[in-house]
């Protein structure tokens, strides 16, 4: 036979676990057709000689949903392995929705998501109502990396009640109109619905998005009717979790768990713990275990590492809204530069930033008042990074003084770590750890000037494999693989296994590692994100064919729609 590609020379992690073995593997028609020791002829070759061949990473939190009407290899998710993601989580979509109506999901996607309004404008050709079209314009976009997504509460109910989606419970009509939309997008594919209850969660106008004026009673009538059809996950992003209202917390998980048993939907959420109740995400995971002993389908997302804010003067600092302040942050970067260097206005900008917080309270990922004792200059990836508090003290200054000075000799590219989650890095691990968790929860393509976390696959084959030695190889990549393509039933990935898609991340464990973040303004509208590339990553294959080799694209677009399926 001859092959697509073979890649040849290769260390095989196959997703499953099983230990590692030296093998070629040959493509065909975009699926595996061979491993082993391969001779035949091949269209194109890639010599892995030092390299792990893994099936490709599979991402299932992300909010790409904008992102690839512009960027359809799906940075920097591609960068770091990623070959499939879920896009559509926390109920933002954005279909259903009428093109003079956009503002309404523009509104619950801007702030909550970080995600500009001016690129979105200008970036996304609206052509499509209802979500199976939108699911057809996705099908035939030009894609990199495999998509398949969610409908959305809060796109669903403006789709339907318009402006009173943000005040009103749903009527009987609008439920009615409600489940029918979900219905048609289960049988259209999506791979199922998504929600939010998260006070995190607010439009541009500051209110509450639009799901969260739902009653438990209209969430429970929709995942009811994904039971009917025996098709489609329920993802939320739920309440606040443990301390001080633990009793809250509980009848909260419990209701959900009820849910999955009575419908046998499976319910996924994601899951950090925090500095302020560092243990109360445990009895959440127990009423998680009850679930699953009873029959219910539950996966928790869990993080690598930490969830932190990335501070810098590039994209914001905690400072940004207060007097003095505000003036020279409109300023070009070279002019805010110089005002730094100015003793009177230098002086200005610490006393305002040492005053008390006044202003609007931060929520999700946006910059919070600091705490210098937990804020960390990030002058390299692997850690342990100095605190702010630290080095100003070993200089003698103010730590906002330290910022200022740390700017201008950075030429501006400062970036500091404002960890909100996960802080506790033990804890970080016991949740990865945990049986019925999932290592995915990148938000890749939403708070994209915040926050960089599409590298929490690179992180966890840099740190915790081979720094820290807390997993192994064949572990770590099967929580990337072949566990979490499985829980979103992608069937014919996650693994390496004759007739299963040839999706592959071909790397080197000796150097695989993100890399250090950098600001771009390469969106719609020249709007900036964060970008993170990799180090270590010889290839990445999608459906059989390269689209990245050593992190450049090759113009190739092999990504597919992943659409979910309804029984017979």
């Amino acid at each position: 036979m001859s092959y697509d590609l073979v890649i040849k020379n290769g260390m095989v992690v196959d997703g499953s676990g099983a230990p590692r073995y030296r093998a070629d593997v040959g493509v065909k028609d975009g699926k595996i057709a061979a491993i082993g020791r391969l001779n035949s002829a091949a269209k194109e070759t890639i010599d892995a000689e030092g390299h792990v061949v893994s099936p490709g990473f599979v991402d299932g939190h992300t909010h790409m949903d904008a992102q690839v009407f512009w960027d359809p290899i799906g940075t920097s998710s591609c960068f770091h392995g990623v070959t499939s993601v879920v896009m559509g989580n926390c109920g933002f979509t954005l279909a259903p929705c009428r093109e003079k109506e956009a503002d309404l999901v523009f509104r619950n996607l801007e702030r909550a998501e970080d995600i500009n309004r001016d690129a979105m404008l200008a970036g996304i050709k609206w052509r499509w109502e209802t979500f199976p079209q939108f699911l057809d314009v996705l099908d035939a976009l030009p894609k990199g990396i495999n998509y398949s997504g969610y409908i959305g509460h809060s796109a669903l109910r403006t789709y339907v009640m318009g402006e009173r989606a943000f005040a009103e419970k749903a009527g009987e009509d609008d439920l009615k109109a409600m489940t029918h939309h979900v219905r048609e997008a289960i049988r259209a594919g999506a791979i199922g619905f998504s929600s939010t209850r998260s006070p995190n969660h607010e439009t541009s106008d500051d209110r509450p998005v639009a799901s969260r004026l739902a009653s438990w009673s209209e969430l429970q009538t929709i995942v009811r009717t994904m039971g009917e059809l025996g098709a489609g996950i329920l993802e939320m992003a739920g309440e606040p979790t443990g301390a001080p209202d633990p009793a809250r917390a509980a009848k909260y998980y419990t209701d959900l768990k009820d849910l999955a048993v009575e419908t046998g939907r499976p319910i996924t959420f994601g899951m950090f713990a925090t500095r302020s109740m560092p243990g109360a995400w445990r009895p959440c995971m127990d009423i998680v275990e009850q679930g699953v002993r009873e029959g219910a389908r539950m996966f928790v997302q869990v993080h690598s590492r930490a969830l932190s804010v990335l501070l810098s003067f590039e994209t914001a600092t905690p400072f940004d809204k207060r007097e003095v302040w505000r003036d020279v942050r409109a300023l070009p970067l070279a002019q805010q530069k110089k005002a730094l260097q100015d003793p009177e206005t230098r002086a200005k900008l610490i006393a305002a930033a040492n005053r008390p917080h006044d202003g609007k309270k931060a929520i999700g990922t946006e910059p919070r008042p600091p705490e210098w004792d937990h804020v960390f200059i990030l002058d390299k990836m692997a850690g342990p990074h100095r605190t702010v508090a630290e080095v100003a003290r070993e200089r003698g200054v103010d730590p906002v003084a330290l910022v200022i000075d740390l700017a201008v000799e950075r030429d501006m590219k400062l970036f500091l770590i404002q960890p909100i989650a996960n802080e506790d890095q033990e804890q970080a691990l016991a949740l990865m750890r945990h049986p019925q968790s999932v290592v995915t929860f990148s938000d890749a393509g939403a708070h994209v000037t915040q926050i960089m976390d599409n590298s929490l696959q690179t992180h966890l084959l840099s740190h915790w494999v081979r720094d820290k030695q807390a997993f192994t190889l064949e572990q770590a990549v099967r929580r990337l693989t072949y566990e979490t393509a499985t829980s979103w039933g992608f069937h014919d990935r996650g693994l390496l296994r004759e007739g299963m898609a040839a999706d592959f991340a071909i790397f080197d464990p000796k150097t695989i590692g993100p890399a250090m973040p950098e600001v771009v303004s390469d969106l719609p509208a020249g709007a900036k994100r964060l970008k993170q590339t990799a180090t270590g990553m010889l290839a990445t294959v999608v459906n059989g064919q390269t689209l990245l080799r050593n992190n450049q694209p090759t113009g190739n677009l092999p990504g597919r729609l992943l659409r979910g399926r309804v029984p017979a």
